[in-house]
Protein backbone atom coordinates (compact mmCIF):
# COMPACT_ATOMS: atom_id res chain seq x y z
CA UNK A 1 0.00 0.00 0.00
CA UNK A 2 0.92 3.48 -0.80
CA UNK A 3 1.45 6.12 1.47
CA UNK A 4 0.65 9.47 -0.15
CA UNK A 5 2.19 12.25 1.57
CA UNK A 6 -0.43 15.11 2.54
CA UNK A 7 -0.31 18.45 0.20
CA UNK A 8 0.22 21.60 2.45
CA UNK A 9 -0.82 24.29 0.69
CA UNK A 10 1.85 26.62 0.00
CA UNK A 11 0.05 29.85 2.05
CA UNK A 12 0.22 27.70 4.81
CA UNK A 13 3.83 26.71 4.61
CA UNK A 14 5.12 30.12 4.45
CA UNK A 15 3.03 30.96 7.60
CA UNK A 16 4.70 28.36 9.53
CA UNK A 17 7.86 29.66 7.92
CA UNK A 18 7.63 32.86 9.44
CA UNK A 19 6.24 31.79 12.60
CA UNK A 20 9.54 29.38 12.70
CA UNK A 21 11.59 32.65 11.90
CA UNK A 22 9.89 34.58 14.42
CA UNK A 23 10.67 32.04 17.01
CA UNK A 24 14.16 31.13 16.13
CA UNK A 25 14.58 35.40 16.33
CA UNK A 26 13.23 35.31 19.32
CA UNK A 27 15.63 32.50 20.66
CA UNK A 28 18.72 34.32 19.18
CA UNK A 29 17.45 37.85 21.37
CA UNK A 30 17.16 36.09 24.38
CA UNK A 31 20.84 34.36 23.87
CA UNK A 32 22.85 37.20 22.39
CA UNK A 33 21.37 39.24 25.55
CA UNK A 34 22.46 36.31 27.54
CA UNK A 35 26.02 36.55 26.26
CA UNK A 36 25.94 40.45 25.99
CA UNK A 37 24.90 40.67 29.66
CA UNK A 38 27.59 38.15 30.83
CA UNK A 39 30.22 39.14 28.87
CA UNK A 40 29.51 43.03 30.53
CA UNK A 41 29.09 41.92 33.85
CA UNK A 42 32.61 39.52 33.83
CA UNK A 43 34.21 42.99 32.73
CA UNK A 44 33.12 45.33 34.85
CA UNK A 45 33.28 43.30 38.00
CA UNK A 46 34.90 40.59 37.73
CA UNK A 47 32.73 37.66 38.43
CA UNK A 48 30.12 35.58 36.14
CA UNK A 49 26.61 36.78 35.68
CA UNK A 50 25.69 33.66 37.95
CA UNK A 51 27.84 34.79 40.55
CA UNK A 52 25.76 38.08 40.47
CA UNK A 53 22.80 37.06 40.13
CA UNK A 54 23.46 35.06 43.32
CA UNK A 55 24.83 37.90 45.47
CA UNK A 56 21.65 39.98 44.57
CA UNK A 57 19.25 37.43 46.18
CA UNK A 58 21.26 37.61 49.10
CA UNK A 59 21.06 41.00 49.00
CA UNK A 60 18.38 41.46 51.24
CA UNK A 61 17.42 38.41 52.81
CA UNK A 62 19.00 36.67 55.75
CA UNK A 63 21.75 33.98 55.31
CA UNK A 64 20.24 30.89 53.35
CA UNK A 65 20.89 27.88 52.60
CA UNK A 66 22.10 25.88 49.07
CA UNK A 67 18.64 24.91 48.56
CA UNK A 68 16.72 28.46 49.76
CA UNK A 69 19.23 29.87 47.03
CA UNK A 70 18.57 27.04 44.23
CA UNK A 71 14.49 27.96 45.13
CA UNK A 72 15.23 31.22 44.37
CA UNK A 73 17.57 31.55 41.79
CA UNK A 74 15.57 28.31 39.87
CA UNK A 75 18.76 27.10 39.56
CA UNK A 76 19.89 22.99 40.67
CA UNK A 77 21.28 22.76 43.94
CA UNK A 78 24.30 21.77 42.53
CA UNK A 79 24.91 24.32 40.03
CA UNK A 80 23.82 26.73 43.01
CA UNK A 81 26.76 25.08 45.58
CA UNK A 82 29.54 25.43 42.85
CA UNK A 83 28.52 29.09 42.02
CA UNK A 84 28.77 29.55 45.98
CA UNK A 85 31.76 27.91 46.33
CA UNK A 86 33.72 30.04 43.93
CA UNK A 87 31.98 33.42 45.93
CA UNK A 88 33.36 32.03 48.92
CA UNK A 89 36.30 31.75 47.41
CA UNK A 90 36.17 35.11 46.01
CA UNK A 91 35.43 36.31 49.87
CA UNK A 92 32.24 37.66 48.52
CA UNK A 93 30.04 35.42 50.68
CA UNK A 94 30.69 33.10 53.84
CA UNK A 95 29.35 29.75 54.46
CA UNK A 96 28.91 29.41 57.67
CA UNK A 97 26.71 27.25 60.10
CA UNK A 98 22.66 27.75 59.98
CA UNK A 99 21.71 29.36 63.74
CA UNK A 100 18.41 27.51 63.45
CA UNK A 101 20.14 24.07 62.78
CA UNK A 102 23.97 23.76 62.66
CA UNK A 103 23.88 21.04 60.45
CA UNK A 104 23.21 23.43 57.67
CA UNK A 105 25.14 25.80 55.76
CA UNK A 106 24.14 29.54 55.34
CA UNK A 107 25.54 31.98 52.98
CA UNK A 108 25.68 35.52 53.42
CA UNK A 109 27.24 38.42 51.55
CA UNK A 110 30.57 39.97 53.03
CA UNK A 111 31.27 43.57 53.05
CA UNK A 112 33.18 42.94 49.86
CA UNK A 113 30.26 40.99 48.11
CA UNK A 114 27.86 44.28 49.31
CA UNK A 115 30.39 46.39 47.36
CA UNK A 116 30.37 44.33 44.01
CA UNK A 117 26.35 44.68 44.40
CA UNK A 118 26.91 48.88 45.05
CA UNK A 119 28.21 48.71 41.59
CA UNK A 120 26.74 46.00 39.42
CA UNK A 121 23.60 46.41 37.39
CA UNK A 122 20.35 44.18 37.74
CA UNK A 123 21.13 40.98 36.35
CA UNK A 124 19.50 39.87 32.77
CA UNK A 125 18.52 36.81 34.88
CA UNK A 126 16.62 39.02 36.98
CA UNK A 127 15.32 41.06 34.26
CA UNK A 128 13.73 37.61 32.61
CA UNK A 129 12.43 36.22 36.12
CA UNK A 130 10.46 39.13 36.63
CA UNK A 131 8.94 39.30 32.97
CA UNK A 132 7.93 35.27 33.12
CA UNK A 133 6.46 36.45 36.56
CA UNK A 134 4.08 39.59 35.15
CA UNK A 135 3.23 36.68 32.18
CA UNK A 136 -0.41 35.45 32.80
CA UNK A 137 -0.49 31.20 33.98
CA UNK A 138 -2.07 30.02 30.67
CA UNK A 139 1.18 32.04 28.75
CA UNK A 140 2.99 30.53 31.17
CA UNK A 141 2.01 26.72 30.75
CA UNK A 142 1.96 27.35 27.48
CA UNK A 143 5.46 28.68 27.12
CA UNK A 144 6.68 25.35 29.23
CA UNK A 145 4.83 23.16 26.82
CA UNK A 146 6.41 24.35 23.85
CA UNK A 147 9.67 24.74 25.15
CA UNK A 148 9.70 21.56 26.50
CA UNK A 149 8.44 20.15 23.27
CA UNK A 150 10.84 22.01 21.42
CA UNK A 151 13.78 20.63 23.90
CA UNK A 152 12.14 17.09 23.42
CA UNK A 153 12.48 17.27 19.55
CA UNK A 154 15.79 18.77 19.61
CA UNK A 155 17.40 15.50 21.43
CA UNK A 156 15.72 12.92 18.97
Amino acid sequence: MAVVAAKVHPIARRGAHEEVATVMDSIRSIVHTLRVSSREIEQKLGISSAQLYVLHELKDSPPLSINDLAERTFTHQSSVSMVVARLVDSRLVTRTASRADGRRLAVSLTPAGRAILRRSPATVQTRLINALREMSRSDLRGLAAGLDTLIGRMAD
